[in-house]
């Protein structure tokens, strides 16, 4: 009985080895070629060069942007400011109006410092770096945008270090940084002589005793940017320096505010803001013509567009087809290629062996019959038979 059955289950494992869905060739109809094995080394390192780029492709996408009507018009704005001018805290103020005339305390309150508007030499070393690296951005931003969206990094630089020794003059200028949350509607934030004083329907800066020798709108931006920080935005203004050759100047910049959602690949949204920014100097002359009031305007409007980035990843199962197509049609290809060779191989042969049979001189008959040298000749009778 335990025979039997060990019979039936050896019986079993034969079948199951045997078995095979896909049917095999014969050995005696395969031919195999140097050829042939050259062609299926390089077949198989393609096949790997392919499946390793296109890994790398669906683990790294790149990013595309779309824009789309934005109807978000509830949601706060909000800026972020570090700016020092080379004036005293006491002659100046900052301030925001916007289209909707709320009053400009609704919105918060800046924070100001005094220091001095000489920087010392790490600092001074730091800023400069700050500099360069931003005016290279915005001349190459779009050869370089995937690179700081992959990156992930808020900034690619660190915060101003703090003075390691004070002058012994007393500060010269302000610093006035913070937060405010704005309205999603055009505004103008400013920065002018004297405090501001709330009105009605706006506000005023009293200057009355100020002469002229007491302006001087010099500023460098260390920050400004709109929304929370994300990586991949270049904000333009940062790392900005104006210096003023007259006591009376006007600085306007002229700001674009674009909406930006970031999507990644983990399902999550992160909402921020990108600007544009032209700017103009002018001096401030009523005697030719130049009217107006000397101070730092940023006149920002916002965009009727949103600009949506997203990483541009198939999906998976689309990607596994347009890969198994790939391999497929490398292998046919180089089946394709190795028939080729092969034919090439047996044409050339057939050529040189044509050529050999055309140099060799044909063989004669009679040369055949003839005796070979040194061979000892047959006796023959006097009738011709051989004895």
């Amino acid at each position: 009985m335990v025979l039997r059955q060990r019979k039936k289950v050896e019986g079993i494992e034969r079948v199951v080895q045997e078995l095979d869905a896909f049917p095999k060739v014969p050995e005696d109809y395969v031919e195999q070629t140097a050829s042939g094995a050259s062609v299926a080394v390089v077949t198989a390192l393609l096949v790997a060069v392919l499946l390793w780029f296109e890994a790398q492709y669906f683990l790294n996408p790149g990013y595309s942007m779309k824009f789309v009507p934005d109807g978000d018009y509830e949601s706060k704005l909000t800026i972020n400011v570090d700016i020092t001018v080379a004036m005293p805290c006491d002659l100046i103020g900052a301030d925001i109006m916007d289209s909707t005339s709320q009053n400009t305390f609704g919105f918060g309150r800046l924070k100001e410092e005094k220091t001095w508007f000489e920087l010392d030499h790490i600092q001074r070393k730091h800023f400069d770096a700050v500099k360069t690296f931003n005016e290279y951005l915005r001349e190459e931003y779009h050869n370089v945008a995937e690179l700081m969206w992959k990156s992930g990094q808020n900034k690619f630089y660190g915060e101003l270090p703090q003075r390691r020794k004070d002058p012994d003059d007393p500060p010269d200028s302000c610093r006035i940084y913070g937060s405010l949350s704005l309205n999603k509607v055009a505004g103008n934030f400013h920065v002018t002589a004297g405090k501001s004083l709330p009105l009605m329907r706006g506000h005023a800066h009293l200057a009355a005793m100020m002469g002229e020798r007491d302006y001087n709108f010099s500023h460098r931006i260390d920050k400004f940017s709109f929304g929370n920080p994300q990586g991949g935005i270049v904000q333009p203004l940062e790392g900005d320096e104006k210096i003023a050759n007259k006591n009376l100047m006007n600085y306007q910049y002229f700001i674009s505010v674009v909406p930006t959602d970031v999507q990644t690949s983990a399902g999550f949204t992160y909402n921020t803001f990108q600007y544009s920014v032209k700017d103009q100097v002018r001096p401030i002359d009523h005697e030719t013509g130049s009217h107006g009031v000397p101070g730092i305007y940023f006149k920002y409007d916002m965009s009727a567009l949103k600009v949506i980035v997203n990483q541009d990843r198939e999906p998976l199962v689309q990607f596994l087809v347009r890969l198994c197509a790939a391999v497929g049609g490398l292998v046919a290809c180089s089946k394709m290629v190795c028939l080729l060779l092969k034919s090439l191989v047996e044409m050339y042969c057939c050529k040189v062996e044509k050529d050999r049979t055309k140099r060799e001189p044909p063989v004669k008959t009679a040369d055949l019959l003839l005796p070979q040298e040194g061979a000892a000749a047959v006796p023959q009778s006097s009738n011709g038979q051989q004895t």
